[in-house]
């Protein structure tokens, strides 16, 4: 969840790592700390809040030095404040640290340290970790490489850390457990990052340490080793991201950005994927794997927060028309229990970052239970990609805005793709029925262009709104997934209290909430569920909620009864999720400006949740 930048080489560390924490920013924002080398000296800067604020506060200090690192935080031990801002030092201030993920024993190690002498600045895991280090270091006699190679055999917990001594201005030592660490090789300097978004700009060729990897970087030397000591030969990768991707280009908000995108997102996701001309999907990631989803007796799909969302649209889709039984699971709760796998079962694990710790943790309980499992990932080379057996990339490109909004329809996209897929090696759907099928879902792109040019409409429609206190939303078929992830965009970044029901469970106790006060956005297109929908409209109506439909472009019957509509093109109701999304997307959005919140940096929230 927290950002993490190192640099040594031949130029000044302060500038491309300072840049680097503007890039991560969105992995955490509650503080913000950077540790350089300079004549033997640690010189560390940290300050509570946004990276801006720590760029003022040093300003007129001196920053010089070509070796340093830096770290933008999302608060687990201890509130956000400047003493618990990373990075970390000794109290000496000989060696310092900083660190993503979290130490689960850390308190049994801190009592024994506190307990040999030493005394802590901060209420974090961190610190605890660095004084492991320096306690290993100074009885044992080791390198200091030696003595965090030590020290994490001792802990438990996940972890991506960059350690320094202001003895040595010529070394990091950099390792990972189940958090991302990517390291950039250039000519005479080496770049170290969560991921690969501060390194794009300066080198196209990147090493991505494993779990239970560490790496001794100099400026003209990098040691890859496990925590056993044994070397390793590690990959070489080439980037493919381009730096243009992570600008705005010229919108305000890198969520708008990302809205826009969607018809170009979505087209990356089918392109190359389907053949209209013969009428077939081509899954090359899956295609080891077809003779196992023609004979799987079913399907699990787990995820979390927005992707758990996509994974129950997939869930419809995946039993519409290949016929497989499918289970959608939280991750974080599916992990912690004793569910019942067999190898005749398929686990669909989906994440965005490819790095989420409780859908990794579910990868590693149902390999061991024997099953098969594939990812659905937006960045390559990410931890999921490479544990599971097979998957899909969802190519949507980076996403920097923390509310989701083009993976969602990324993921929704590759989804169908796979029902259609696996329908398609089963024989459960005619060519000619997947013919249909396929050349709606090309459309969508073009369809989500039409949506978009309804911008100025539904801003209309978020001021009558933005000042209320709750907001229901209300969906059936694959329009209740639309309708939790409507909500969930809603709440994460305006702050204003809303839940995503089933239009029929309304009556089971929601509607108790409904009152002149109460907005509720009801996707209600022309589909199979349309009839029910309407009688749920005018359930609403009747106790004087203020109603927000999402309609079929043309409906007239549905727009007499609602305060506000929103037209959408008429598509197949197996890709209303793809285009009734992107209303919800800018409802959201324009009400979130309008509330002066951040929408693309909301409080308590973070990118990748790489902790439990």
């Amino acid at each position: 969840m927290c950002g993490i930048v190192g640099y040594i080489g031949h130029q000044e560390a302060w500038p491309i790592v300072i840049k680097g924490l503007k890039r991560l920013e969105y992995r955490g924002y509650d503080s913000a700390g950077i540790a350089l080398i300079h004549d033997e000296q640690l010189a560390v800067y940290k300050k509570e809040g946004k990276v801006k604020i720590l760029e003022e506060y040093a300003e007129q200090l001196d920053r010089s030095g070509t070796i340093g690192m830096g770290h933008t935080r999302w608060a687990t031990h201890g509130a956000p404040s400047d003493h618990n801002s990373h990075p970390h030092t000794t109290a000496d201030e000989q060696l310092a640290i900083i660190h993503n993920g979290i130490i689960e024993n850390y308190a049994t190690i801190k009592a024994e340290l506190a307990s040999r002498g030493h005394v802590f600045k901060s209420d974090t895991d961190t610190e605890v970790l660095l004084h492991l280090i320096e306690e290993i270091k100074n009885i044992e006699g080791t390198t200091l490489a030696e003595a965090v190679r030590l020290a994490l055999k001792e802990v438990n917990g996940a972890y991506a850390i960059v350690v320094m001594d202001r003895s040595n201005d010529k070394q990091l030592i950099a390792a990972r457990k189940g958090s991302p660490m990517v390291i950039g090789v250039g000519q005479g300097e080496y770049f170290i990052a969560s991921d690969a978004t501060p390194i794009v700009e300066y080198t196209k060729n990147v090493i991505y340490l494993k779990d239970g990897e560490m790496a001794i970087v100099e400026p003209d030397s990098l040691i890859v080793k496990s925590l056993d000591n044994v070397v390793q030969s590690p990959q070489l990768h080439e980037l493919e991201l381009k730096l243009e991707m992570l600008e705005k280009g010229g919108y305000e908000h890198f969520m708008l950005k990302e809205i826009n995108e969607q018809p170009r997102s979505v087209y990356d996701c089918m392109r190359g994927r389907i053949n209209l001309e013969d009428g077939k999907v081509n899954l090359g990631g899956l295609k080891d794997y077809a003779a196992k989803l023609k004979n799987v007796d079913r399907i699990i799909i787990v995820a979390c927060g927005t992707s758990w969302h996509a994974g129950l649209v997939g869930e419809y889709l995946i039993e519409e028309y290949a016929r497989i039984p499918v289970e959608v699971e939280y991750a974080s709760e599916f992990r912690y229990r004793n569910p019942i796998i067999s190898e005749k079962d398929v686990v669909i694990a989906i994440s965005q970052s490819g790095e989420t710790a409780d859908t990794m943790a579910a990868i590693e309980m149902a390999k061991e239970k024997g099953a098969t499992i594939f990812g659905v990932c937006n960045v390559v080379g990410a931890s999921i990609p490479r544990i599971t057996h097979a998957g899909v990339y969802t190519h949507a490109g980076p996403e920097i805005g923390v509310a989701s909004t083009k993976a969602f329809t990324a993921q929704v996209t590759v989804l169908t793709l796979m029902a259609f897929y696996m329908a398609q090696k089963r024989g459960a759907i005619t060519r000619r029925k997947l013919a249909e099928l396929l050349t709606e879902l090309d459309q969508i792109p073009q369809k989500i262009e039409q949506v978009l040019k309804t911008d100025a409409h539904i801003q209309k429609i978020s001021a009558q709104i933005k000042d209320s206190r709750n907001c229901l939303f209300l969906g059936r078929g694959t329009g209740f997934p639309v309708a939790l992830e409507g909500a969930l965009k809603l709440k994460e970044i305006s702050y204003i209290h809303a839940e995503g029901y089933p239009a029929a469970e309304m009556k089971h106790g929601p509607i108790a909430l409904i009152d002149e006060e109460m907005p509720v956005v009801v996707i209600a297109t022309k589909d199979s569920s349309y009839e029910k929908v309407i009688s749920n409209i005018q359930e609403v109506k009747a106790r004087k909620g203020k109603i927000i439909a999402i309609v079929t472009q043309g409906d007239t019957e549905v727009a007499a009864m609602c305060d506000h509509c929103i037209e959408i093109p008429d598509t197949h109701e197996a890709f209303l999720p793809l285009i009734a999304t992107i209303p919800l997307q800018l409802l959201s959005y324009h009400i979130a400006v309008m509330r002066g919140c951040n929408v693309d940096q909301p409080r308590n929230l973070a990118k990748s949740v790489t902790v439990e």
